[in-house]
């Protein structure tokens, strides 16, 4: 019988993709005076998902102006072939794919090895049961509640019975790791994720579109 977890204050992971790319500087910034608890950055290759963003050079760059934990989402093909590159740039958590590669349990324990905190995604088509066999090997579990590739998307609901799911697994099995939401999440879909199970969520529009982006972090979290 495994003892039952605390529930984990929830964090903010604001994301620099629905920044200003001229000011992205500016943007890592604003998370910090926002009170922001991570930076989250989506990389996109125009081949995993349509969109294209920047590499490991702008995580690189954008690096030297925090101290904030940078929570790295690699919307890539062929992760493996990357992931030394952005844990050199800064990286903390390095998320991938569970799509977009094979050998799962390889570039987990690769990242771990090269001292990042490994994460695996899953997109809206994907069960959560797929990752029954690297879960407890994770720090970090993203559910996708959108399908990737745009900021600015509305919630798909079905997604957020993932998240309650792999928050039911973590109890039962013993897991540690971290279940994150990206799409979608805004003061009116915050409560939902957090509900269900969430430990970190990802906003974009609902920061930076505001007037008032520290304010629109604490309308997320008084969701809870």
């Amino acid at each position: 019988m495994t003892t039952p977890q605390r529930r984990r204050p929830p964090l903010t992971a604001p994301s620099i993709l629905s920044a200003d790319f001229g000011e992205l500087s500016s943007a890592v910034e604003t998370v910090e005076r926002s009170g922001g608890d991570w930076v989250h950055l989506d990389v996109m290759d125009g081949a995993f998902v349509p969109n294209i963003t920047f590499g490991p050079k702008m995580v690189a760059d954008l690096r030297r102006r925090s101290k904030l934990p940078f929570d790295v989402h690699l919307m890539i093909r062929e992760p493996e072939r990357h992931i030394d590159a952005f844990l050199d740039a800064g990286a903390d958590y390095l998320t991938f794919h569970y799509e977009a590669a094979v050998h799962h349990h390889r570039l987990i324990e690769r990242i771990r090895e090269r001292g990042g905190k490994p994460g695996i995604s899953i997109v809206p088509s994907t069960p959560a049961e797929l990752l029954g066999e690297v879960a407890a090997l994770c720090d970090l579990i993203l559910v996708m509640t959108v399908n990737p590739g745009f900021g600015g998307q509305a919630l798909i609901p079905r997604c957020l019975t993932k998240v309650s799911y792999l928050r039911d697994a973590r109890a039962r099995l013993g897991g540690s790791y971290l279940i994150e939401v990206d799409g979608g999440i805004n003061a009116s879909t915050s409560r939902s994720a957090l509900e269900a199970g969430a430990d970190v969520l990802v906003a974009g529009s609902a920061v930076f579109q505001s007037p008032d982006p520290a304010r629109a972090v604490r309308e997320l979290l008084e969701g809870q």
